[in-house]
């Protein structure tokens, strides 16, 4: 919410228990929430997709691993629903664990990404707090190539981890894991 062109964000949990405590225990990580900006959603995030269809300009999953109730985010079906949710050049990114230790939901990931996005990526990230301090992402966009955009018109966001030179190097040391 830092970021004045962000004119909206939805927050969809399926555990309000995980809002209120966040809230309450957590709340330099979760200081935004009360931001008027901010729409706090009490739901199934599968369920919410699939209600919303031509919604959102992006969206970004962050899930726990793919079982009990998030293993519906690890689906065909739900890249799918992200997909008819998703305005007409609409992007989404999930976050699809660690490289060295589950390599095999990552390949699957991206295999059922590829069904129903053109243009697909995996990117990595140095997370210290996460298993093996490497984390895997993947992208999928219905128009947007992130390998095409020229680094020269990435603006300064002012970030601690992304900055221009990252954008590339990210996706490329992802590929070759």
């Amino acid at each position: 919410m830092k970021h004045s062109k962000v004119k909206k964000a939805v927050l969809v949990d399926i555990d309000g228990k995980v809002i209120e405590y966040s809230k309450k225990y957590l709340p330099t990580i979760a200081g935004e929430l009360d931001n008027p900006r901010v729409e706090v959603i009490v739901n199934d995030g599968f369920m919410h997709i699939h209600n919303h269809k031509d919604t959102y300009d992006v969206i970004m999953v962050h899930s726990t691993e793919p079982i009990g109730p998030a293993a519906n985010l690890f689906t065909r079906g739900f890249y799918q629903g992200i997909h008819e949710a998703l305005k007409a050049d609409g992007i989404f990114v999930a976050q699809t664990d660690n490289p060295w230790f589950k390599a095999d939901l990552i390949k699957s990931v991206n295999k059922d990404v590829k069904e129903v996005f053109p243009i697909v990526r995996v990117y990595g990230a140095n997370i210290p707090t996460y298993p093996s301090g490497l984390w895997t992402f993947t992208m999928g966009s219905k128009k947007y190539g992130p390998l095409e955009v020229d680094e020269a018109s990435i603006p300064e966001l002012h970030t601690k981890y992304y900055y221009p030179r990252l954008h590339k190097a990210a996706i490329y040391a992802a590929e070759v894991c």
